[in-house]
């Protein structure tokens, strides 16, 4: 077991609070100016000048990833990556705050504004201290979660997780539903894998007046939307979680014509990669067969996307434990398993992960919406927290005081 010096976490602790106010103005000047996924050109650039100021390396990788290093001492002991996501989404935000999004129709709805005001938090205090901690810290600031291929994806096979290469790497997420002051940790599956599924349905159409002359499409599709659901609950494993949700249904534009092609839309999400992709068979093979015996034809894609996240249980116990020396016990609660998604399963696929939550919650503040909601928003104390966490679970490693 790594032990951890009291007297680092407490350092740390320390300086999180002593910087509080520089990131709150941090996490208000990215929420101000959120980018899309693929599209964080200032994003990437306001990191560089800030690593810049703390005297950190970094180097850009999948155009706008910004990935920074820290060496402590003996800079080879041992690696930890850190991760921090900083892509929006297009939402046009309602909150009046002063912070608002000034671009119109994106905001951080998803509080990846944090999560790299956070990182960004951590690598300044452990740039300061590392002369007090060993190894080295990879610090990862990612493009591209909110949207396939996903931006972990694309760092790791530009070769993040190498040169030097990690041993564990960690990173969290906003939870408002989780009262600020606290955190979360759950080991094993925690998340959902997540793919797209694309469908067209196509036939001659026809007259609304006469069905017998044409393959109707629109009868095909709802017929198709619904054995599907009976097809995954009757071939999964009842105690495997999954979901499937058609959330599209595009055809026709007048009363009196049978359209001749409908377009379908949905999600796969599962807790188990076997299972996923057998299910992906099925869905393709009952899609193709029931649309061609009832006399149409399909065409159906099903996009992989991100893997189930997947948190090392020997690391997690180890951070859980860890935060409980920060935060205190009653400040750490257990993580519930979600069937949303996160592409920081790829990272966990590769090396050993801890994906842990922070509570943003404050009915008080008004901070209870959900994420992907337009009037997202956090209790700023959470900040502080998030900074002093990151930065300690950066500084794991046998310290010297």
């Amino acid at each position: 077991m790594i032990r951890v010096s009291l007297r680092m976490l407490l350092k740390i602790k320390s300086l999180a609070s002593q910087y509080k106010d520089e990131f709150i103005a941090v996490r208000q000047h990215l929420h101000a100016h959120p980018e899309l996924s693929y599209k964080e050109f200032q994003t990437s650039t306001y990191i560089q000048q800030k690593l810049t100021h703390y005297n950190i390396p970094f180097e850009i990788k999948a155009t706008t990833g910004v990935v920074g290093i820290i060496e402590g001492k003996n800079p080879s002991s041992r690696i930890v990556a850190l991760r921090g996501d900083m892509d929006a989404l297009p939402i046009t935000e309602e909150n009046t705050v002063p912070y608002k999004s000034t671009n119109d129709g994106v905001m951080h709805a998803c509080g990846h504004d944090v999560h790299t005001t956070c990182l960004l938090g951590a690598a300044k205090i452990l740039q300061e201290t590392r002369d007090h901690w060993e190894g080295t810290v990879k610090l990862i600031f990612q493009p591209g979660e909110e949207k396939n291929p996903g931006g972990a994806s694309l760092l790791i096979k530009e070769g993040v997780l190498e040169n030097p290469s990690p041993g564990a790497i960690f990173g969290l997420h906003v939870n408002p539903q989780l009262q600020v002051g606290k955190l979360s940790f759950r080991g094993g599956k925690v998340m959902a894998s997540a793919d797209e599924i694309y469908i067209t349905i196509k036939s001659k159409g026809g007259h609304a007046a006469a069905p017998h002359l044409t393959a109707d499409t629109i009868v095909i599709a709802s017929h198709l939307i619904v054995s599907l659901q009976q097809v995954i609950s009757r071939n999964r494993n009842p105690f495997t979680p999954s979901v499937l949700s058609i959330t599209s249904f595009q055809a026709g534009h007048t009363t009196n014509v049978i359209p001749s092609e409908v377009k379908l839309m949905g999600t796969f999400r599962a807790m188990d990669e076997e299972w996923r992709f057998k299910a992906h068979d099925i869905i393709k093979k009952h899609t193709v067969e029931l649309v061609h015996a009832m006399g149409a034809e399909a065409d159906i894609l099903v996009d992989v996307g991100y893997p189930t996240v997947y948190n090392n249980e020997a690391l997690n116990e180890y951070a859980k434990t860890m935060a409980e020396e920060f935060m205190g016990k009653e400040a750490v609660e257990e993580t519930e398993v979600r069937m949303g998604a996160e592409d920081f399963g790829y990272y966990s696929q590769h090396i050993p992960g801890c994906f842990f939550r922070l509570g943003t919650a404050s009915a008080k503040k008004g901070t209870t919406s959900g994420v992907h909601t337009p009037t997202f928003d956090i209790d700023e104390d959470a900040i502080e927290i998030g900074i002093g966490m990151m930065a300690a679970f950066g500084a794991i490693a046998n310290f010297s005081d």
